[in-house]
């Protein structure tokens, strides 16, 4: 293991321990590695592969598949404008291109900075609050132009850094209730194997 932090190889070798195969803890060490990093790194993939006892091409074809992953440099904030249906109808694409104009870059792009990185999003199921936009996973909306400008504004200042966690991080609390994983107080299967 060269790469994951030592707290991030405890925390995926307790989650590791908790699937009765191996491989079955590949997307969730996924997150947990790019919670260190903020997106993928190759070296983050081959930790992952030993982890789970895959090759690292398997990590990072299940990797590319799912766009919660990033297998490539992204922003301390990733904001996804949905331009689906019931967005686009309420003015989501004048809200993406206010963002674009806002940011200075276009969709999938990062600023300069390397705070931001733009998505357009299909569907964010927010209907109810369209146009909807999500910012690393965590749901605003409406978001109209003036306040997509207090978003960015309170995103850049770290007003909003208790809501909205810097990129990577899928989940705010770790696991407290539940059965134990078996080992996961001592040294889980995982480890031993080869």
């Amino acid at each position: 293991m060269a790469h994951l932090d030592d707290e991030t190889r405890r925390k995926a070798l307790a989650t590791v321990a908790l699937y009765p195969e191996r491989r079955s803890a590949l997307i969730p060490l996924c997150h947990l590695a790019q919670a260190q990093d903020g997106w993928l790194t190759p070296e983050a993939m081959e930790d992952i592969a030993e982890l789970v006892g895959v090759t690292p091409a398997e990590v990072r074809g299940t990797a590319t598949f799912y766009d919660m992953l990033h297998t490539e440099p992204v922003g301390r904030y990733v904001v996804a404008v949905c331009t689906n249906i019931a967005c686009m109808l309420s003015g989501a694409y004048e809200t993406l291109e206010h963002a674009e104009e806002r940011l200075g870059v276009h969709v999938g792009q990062t600023t300069e900075d390397g705070m931001f990185t733009l998505e357009d999003a299909e569907c964010l199921a927010g209907c109810d609050k369209a146009p909807c936009i999500q910012v690393n996973h965590r749901f605003f909306g409406p978001v109209d132009p003036p306040a997509l400008d207090r978003l960015v504004d309170d995103l850049a200042s770290g007003a909003l850094d208790e809501v909205v966690p810097p990129h990577g991080v899928l989940c705010r609390v770790e696991r407290t209730v539940g059965l134990e994983a078996a080992g996961a107080a001592g040294v889980p299967a995982a480890e031993e194997a080869p």
